[in-house]
């Protein structure tokens, strides 16, 4: 295998979700400076799951009109619209306009629009054209797409962002009739400490990273010895290849090599998979993109900060940390069991359901008030970002066997099960308000 494939891949992943996983990382310093304060967050949850029309299309697209959509123009345009929506939010992330009477921060909502089109549609474009490169590179793809997420958390630990100091600050004046005593008493003050680089030079970043994800592309496509790593090299197998991929397209996910003799279990890909395994495979794709993309995210502040700030960036370095970790195991153990996935989908729903009721008991969790429930936390993320995480991957794998639109459907259905998660925790943590995060600084649990 070529070591120079294997590092295009993986810059190539981690162009996937790099955008607005910096964005979500930036908030802490973004929020101070606009109208919407920390109503953005909830904001851009809705401006994500509207950027789905980006994956539908392409999803129908192949379903309907096989062949008539150019896979590599489309992550072309795609990669250069986002590099130029991150470059130009480091000019406009500030600028408002006055909206039905109050200022909004329109430069900044459709920038993240267009970044939330990007990186969704990444799902159903990237994918599939790593079918065009030997299997053993979708795992290095996966460890990219992983520190699409890491990479960007670890820029903003240097940065500073987010990090509180507790700083003391008058409360009260106290003074009996009976006693010329008085007394001063003092309140904490959480007081954030000011970042060691500005937001735009995190923005001018976003947009390197995605000129990096860029040239990955094009040399994926144009250097030799990436052609080498393709199944097929010679012009007579490219072709070949070519005229496969759009029959596989015509008729979904079939493979023309499956041997004669094997009998078809169903009409999805090879035919090795029944119809309820294949339903299995992608009912555990929604569960685990649901629970880590998005359910499990939206209450993490309120699941670690109780344990203190450290604890807090601790936890979402480590989970980061554990995505790329847990396809570099596959690397070297490319599981394709179902039962396994089965086993490793509720051990990570089951980690994961701690993790939600401490959230839910935010903020007094069990074990708040000693240093092993820190520790408990941060490792629960880790091994709940881990097991998924391998999930994930297996699935990844699974699907590449079976052809070019089962990877298609494989992006589709991360995007579906991203939205309904979306759906599900919107109203529970912005409208109904079911979590709260309690003063970093003030409060007392018993």
């Amino acid at each position: 295998m070529s070591l120079l494939t294997h590092l295009l891949a993986c810059l190539f992943g981690m162009g996937s979700w790099v955008s607005i996983n910096g964005l979500w990382v930036e908030l802490p310093l973004v929020v101070p400076h606009i109208p919407e304060g920390w109503y953005l967050p909830s904001y851009l949850s809705v401006l994500i799951q509207m950027a789905n029309v980006g994956p539908l299309f392409v999803t129908l697209m192949h379903r309907f009109r096989p062949g008539a959509l150019n896979e590599a123009a489309v992550i072309y345009a795609i990669i250069g619209l986002g590099m130029a929506a991150s470059f130009l939010l480091a000019f406009f992330w500030k600028e408002t306009v006055v909206v039905a009477g109050a200022p909004r921060s329109v430069a900044l909502l459709v920038l993240t629009f267009f970044l939330a089109t990007v990186d969704c549609t990444s799902s159903v474009t990237f994918l599939p054209f790593m079918m065009r490169l030997k299997a053993q590179y979708l795992t290095t793809y996966y460890i990219g797409e992983g520190l699409s997420g890491l990479l960007p958390a670890l820029v903003a630990l240097i940065q500073g962002v987010g990090v509180v100091h507790c700083i003391n600050s008058t409360g009260s004046f106290n003074h009996t009739l009976n006693s010329s005593d008085s007394s001063v008493t003092f309140d904490l003050r959480a007081q954030y400490q000011p970042a060691n680089f500005s937001a735009e030079v995190f923005f001018f970043f976003l947009s390197a990273m995605m000129l990096v994800c860029l040239v990955a592309f094009l040399l994926l496509n144009y250097h030799p010895s990436v052609a080498r790593e393709r199944p097929s090299y010679t012009n007579e197998g490219k072709e070949k290849s070519e005229r496969d991929r759009k029959w596989a397209e015509q008729k979904p996910m079939m493979d023309p090599y499956r041997p004669a003799s094997q009998k078809r279990r169903s009409s999805f890909g090879t035919g090795l998979y029944s119809w309820m395994q294949v339903l299995y495979i992608f009912v555990i794709l929604a569960w685990a993109n649901a629970l880590t993309n998005v359910v499990l995210p939206s209450v993490q502040s309120y699941s670690c900060l109780p344990y203190g700030s450290n604890t807090y960036h601790l936890s979402a370095t480590m989970a980061a940390v554990a995505n790329p970790l847990a396809c570099f195991i596959a690397m070297f153990f490319p599981v394709r069991s179902l039962l396994l996935m089965g086993a490793l989908t509720v051990t990570g729903s089951g980690v994961g359901a701690y993790i939600m009721g401490m959230a839910a008991l935010s903020p007094c969790p069990l074990l708040v008030n000693g240093s092993s429930g820190g520790v408990v936390i941060v490792l629960a993320w880790v091994l709940f970002i881990l097991t998924l995480s391998y999930v994930k991957v297996i699935i990844g794998l699974i699907l590449r066997d079976e052809g070019h639109g089962a990877l298609v459907w494989c992006g589709a259905v991360v995007q579906l099960g991203s939205l309904l998660g979306a759906v599900t925790m919107f109203p529970v943590v912005s409208v109904y308000g079911l979590f709260s995060s309690g003063d970093p600084c003030n409060t007392k649990c018993q």
